[in-house]
C-alpha cells in the first residue's frame, strides 16, 4: 500500500508560481511513476505531468513550458513547479502512484487546492 500526501497549494496572483509537493510511504519508491492530475472539463481528472521510476517526463499541452515535474527518491517525493500560473490553472492537484504492474493509477492523494487570481 502506498499512502500519498500533498502539500504546497494556496492562493496566488496569475503570473505568480507555487510548488507542490507529493510525500509518499514506501520502500520501492525509486520503482513508482508519479503523476500528477487535476479535474477537467468532460472528464474526471486530466494528467498534467508524469514521471516515471527512470525518469523519463511527460507534460500536458496546456503546462508545457510552465511546470515542471521532478522527483527526490532519497525524499521519497515528487514535485510540481508551476510557473506562470493563470487563472484557468486553478484546481484541486492530487498525487497518483503507480508501479511498473498496474496499467492505471492505483494510488491517490488527497489533493491540494491551488487558486490563481487575476
Amino acid at each position: 500500500q502506498v499512502q500519498l500526501v500533498e502539500s504546497g497549494g494556496g492562493l496566488v496572483q496569475a503570473g505568480g508560481s507555487l510548488r507542490l509537493s507529493c510525500a509518499a510511504s514506501g520502500r520501492t519508491f525509486g520503482s513508482y511513476a508519479m503523476g500528477w492530475f487535476r479535474p477537467a472539463q468532460g472528464k474526471e481528472r486530466e494528467l498534467v505531468a508524469s514521471i516515471s521510476g527512470g525518469g523519463s517526463i511527460w507534460y500536458a499541452d496546456s503546462v508545457k513550458g510552465r511546470f515542471t515535474i521532478s522527483r527526490d527518491n532519497a525524499k521519497n517525493t515528487v514535485y510540481l513547479q508551476m510557473n506562470s500560473l493563470i487563472p484557468d490553472d486553478t484546481a484541486v492537484y492530487s498525487c497518483a502512484a503507480t508501479t511498473p504492474d498496474e496499467n492505471s493509477w492505483p494510488y491517490w492523494g488527497k489533493g491540494t487546492l491551488v487558486t490563481v487570481f487575476s
